[in-house]
């Protein structure tokens, strides 16, 4: 069964839960709104949009180095220093870390992204595709595809992560929010290479 993006959209409104949750919950409930509803409840994640919202002052700084040459910090909070000392709070944190310095994001999330590099992006990608003769409104949506690329590419929580490539780092990281029961949030990083 194709599920459509709209119903998707409409979930995640009414669940505040990742694309690709929605999206399953959705083909296990063969189109069903409500039973997609009542499934993301079963499994735990409708819950995770409640958390979203509380704040996070607490965490702590993940690191992670590559062989000398590249070097990461990263910012991770929590809603309490109880959580912080959690060994697995603190292996989010350093696997983060190891993250960003194998994909090199340049940004946390979108919506970090300014309106100066989108356009800038969308222009080179528009050029791009009238390069192919194509019409008109087939550019439109091959630029949004090549957008949609570039945010997989450039943000860290939309990038596969490294160690299952089958979940986002943002889904990831909902599955620590769902598995500890805190809000979690990666504030910022950096990320240095030896020479740059």
């Amino acid at each position: 069964m194709s599920i459509s993006a709209d119903l998707v959209k409409q979930l995640r409104e009414k669940t505040g839960v990742g694309f690709m949750e929605c999206k399953r919950a959705l083909e296990d409930a063969k189109g069903d709104l409500e039973e997609a509803v009542t499934l993301l409840r079963k499994r735990g994640l409708a819950s995770l949009a409640k958390k979203a919202g509380r704040e996070t002052k607490e965490g702590l700084i993940g690191s992670y180095v590559h062989n000398g040459k590249i070097g990461v910090m990263v910012e991770v909070n929590c809603e309490s220093d109880f959580v912080a000392r959690n060994p697995e709070f603190q292996v989010l944190a350093k696997d983060i870390a190891m993250h960003i310095a194998a994909s090199d994001p340049r940004f946390v999330r979108k919506e970090d992204v300014s309106e100066g590099v989108l356009s800038r992006e969308r222009e080179i990608y528009l050029e791009q595709a009238r390069s192919t003769g194509k019409p008109e409104a087939v550019l439109q949506k091959m630029v949004e595809g090549r957008m949609s690329k570039f945010y997989t590419e450039t943000c860290l929580l939309e990038q596969p992560f490294v160690k299952d490539p089958g979940v986002t780092v943002r889904e990831h990281v909902a599955a620590h929010i769902q598995k500890i029961g805190e809000n979690i949030q990666i504030r910022r990083f950096i990320r240095y290479k030896l020479g740059e």
